[in-house]
């Protein structure tokens, strides 16, 4: 059973209608897009109520006649139970040993297609599938077989699906209240082209073409009814040929475009893609012009760059919530839920970023088509808010994890003193507090471990192929003491850089070593001169010192 998921669901009432905001954002790179020459998802799994650790399932055999509980990720609810297969895969956090990686984001949908009756839920469909399948269209069709058998449980969703040669997006919605199966849509994106979606469906039209699941030309897989479905429901009248996904069961409104597709949005400027014509579509001013489901970026991206796409909040755009009255004094990027609030009557919002505080864990998977399985699939692995936390280097053939990332070490109400999830959200939550800067501080340390572990993969990989060629189980011995061992010592170096910035910056001082400790070097830098004017703005006749006055 896993824990609360990474979907907190805000439903709320606007002056455009209702609709929601959850959480969650993807971006997918073909390896022709990437500088590396490799495939990469990434996932942020936002949720206030997600703890963030590593999972892990081993490989396994299994006897004839065998069951697979089903438990909601969500909320742990036992949902039933399904045939289990003979031989399971190994699997850490989300990339299994043969380098299949799934990411997802929730879109919601039509209420009336959610089937309360059905046994699979999103993250059970997403787990499931890595434990079963050796690449990524293998895992569609698990994920589809599977909902078509025993029903689909969860509302819309898109999912993010790769292994080392291809990478799919895959949207899925369920039929109504006990009815099996599902409506959905899989489209392999173009190799040079990267895709992101962000709680809102993104495929619209698609190429209705008929192929095979080994069929090496495939670049598309669907329900064969979902045009039928829908215009038999009286929801799409037009040629069969126009048909669109998105406007069908997800329509965009203000929402969608300004709390969902706007990450997308950002992430592609970040990316260096030419997307500046859809500004507006993302302010959620202009719906008529939505986005392409990819895009082809201006260079090659690397991987760390997908990282700090993760990191995003929206700087340099008309939505940076570091340049209004709402970041205070430190240029606080974050706004504190909920996500809409009223004054007067009149409805405003606070910004969703890429990088959010809410966030469980994150990852940016990396395959890795020049090596075998077992050496090439890297998770970039975190926990907590993306823009402070560290990416450590996980091979997905690890049979087991580090102790601070252990399911099991903590949870969202139980303390632990060296669980990863808890440590960083030490460092993050004090950052938060002055932002402008603490938030330096993490930075140069992130990037120095970061960069370690870009140039440590390379060695450890030599050594990995140099066993691997004479002994598989010593070579994967290798790969899982390096991961585990380096996420741990990550977590220990970040306890004690909180214990650093708790103490230089206590009681909004900053205290700097001098030749003396006991009297170490002080400064009080007060708060920025645009701060100071605002609050004159709203109480300056209280503060004014009186001509002659003398301030202690």
């Amino acid at each position: 059973m896993k824990h609360i998921c990474t979907i907190a669901f805000v439903v709320f009432l606007s002056v455009f209608g209702i609709f929601r905001t959850q959480a969650c954002t993807n971006f997918l790179v073909t390896k022709g897009a990437s500088a590396s020459g490799h495939n990469m998802i990434s996932y942020s799994a936002d949720s206030h109520l997600l703890y963030g650790e590593l999972y892990h399932w081993p490989a396994a055999d299994y006897a004839a006649g065998t069951w697979e509980e089903i438990y909601e990720w969500d909320s742990g609810k036992h949902l039933g139970h399904i045939p289990q297969v003979a031989h399971t895969y190994n699997v850490v956090g989300n990339m299994n040993e043969h380098q299949v990686a799934i990411g997802e984001t929730t879109f919601g949908g039509r209420n009336e297609l959610v089937n309360t009756k059905g046994l699979l839920d999103y993250g059970s469909l997403i787990y499931i599938a890595l434990k079963r399948s050796k690449t990524a269209r293998q895992a569609i069709q698990v994920m589809t077989e599977l909902v078509a058998t025993h029903g689909y449980y969860s509302s819309g969703e898109s999912f993010s699906i790769m292994d080392a040669n291809e990478v799919w997006i895959l949207e899925m919605i369920g039929r109504g209240e006990g009815i099996n199966g599902a409506l959905w849509v899989a489209m392999r994106i173009p190799d040079g082209y990267i895709s992101g979606h962000a709680n809102q469906a993104r495929i619209t039209q698609f190429p209705q073409k008929k192929y095979k699941w080994n069929d090496p030309k495939a670049d598309v897989f669907y329900a064969a009814d979902v045009v039928k479905f829908a215009t038999d429901k009286g929801w799409y009248k037009g040629p069969a040929k126009d048909f669109s996904f998105s406007d069908t069961f997800a329509p965009v409104d203000f929402g969608a475009a300004r709390f969902c597709d706007a990450r997308v949005w950002a992430g592609f400027l970040k990316a260096g893609c030419p997307v500046q014509a859809y500004e507006a579509y993302a302010l959620g001013h202009d719906l008529s012009k939505r986005m392409p489901l990819w895009v082809k970026p201006d260079k090659k991206i690397a991987l760390h760059a997908v990282m700090d796409i993760m990191r995003d909040h929206y700087e340099g755009t008309p939505m940076d919530m570091t340049k209004d009255f709402g970041a205070g004094p430190y240029a606080l990027p974050y706004r504190w839920r909920p996500l809409t609030w009223k004054i007067d009557s009149v409805e405003y919002l606070n910004e969703r970023a890429i990088a959010t505080q809410q966030t469980g864990f994150v990852f940016v998977a990396e395959a890795r088509a020049e090596l075998p399985d077992a050496l090439g699939g890297i998770l970039w692995w975190g926990v907590d808010d993306a823009s402070t936390t560290v990416f450590n280097p996980v091979y997905s053939t690890s049979t087991y994890v580090g102790e601070t990332v252990r399911e099991g070490n903590g949870s969202m109400m139980q303390w632990s003193d060296n669980a990863a999830f808890w440590v960083f959200n030490q460092v993050s939550n004090y950052a938060y507090t002055r932002y402008n800067a603490i938030y330096p501080e993490i930075r140069t340390l992130q990037l120095e471990f970061e960069n370690k572990f870009l140039a440590q993969v390379p060695e450890i990989d030599t050594k990995a192929q140099a066993l691997y060629a004479s002994n598989p189980a010593e070579a994967v011995a290798l790969l899982s003491q390096y991961s585990a061992s380096t996420i741990d010592a990550t977590t220990v170096r970040w306890k004690q850089l909180y214990n650093y910035l708790f103490m230089k910056y206590m009681d909004g001082n900053v205290k700097t070593p001098s030749t003396d400790q006991r009297d170490p070097k002080l400064e009080q830098p007060g708060y920025s001169p645009d701060w100071y004017k605002n609050l004159i703005k709203q109480n300056g006749e209280n503060l004014k010192v009186p001509a002659g006055g003398t301030a202690h």
